[in-house]
């Protein structure tokens, strides 16, 4: 089963303040990982995130993380942030349970 994946106005914001190297990393990654198999966990890639209702889930793609829900057959992309920024943006953004 194919996912839609939805993007968020703030993560669009957050891919476009990017350089376009990564963003075409990111958008290639999103597509691999996110379309088919989102909630497949791995050690280094998708991590399900504890203690948080949302986002649910993050993709790592190099230094850049991308944070998502899925619901029902749509992935939602929450944000975008570097490796450096990600627990300011999960403290700023998540929604702890």
């Amino acid at each position: 089963m194919a996912y839609e994946i939805r993007v968020t106005d703030h993560a669009r914001n957050d891919f476009m303040a990017l350089d376009a190297r990564w963003r075409s990393e990111i958008k290639a990654a999103m597509e691999a990982h996110l379309r088919h198999e989102p909630a497949k966990q791995s050690k280094s890639r998708i991590k399900r995130l504890r203690g948080l209702r949302q986002p649910q889930y993050r993709l790592r793609v190099a230094d850049i993380r991308i944070y998502y829900d899925i619901e029902g057959d749509h992935v939602n992309v929450l944000g975008i942030a570097p490796k450096d920024r990600a627990d300011e943006w999960l403290a700023r953004y998540g929604e702890q349970l």
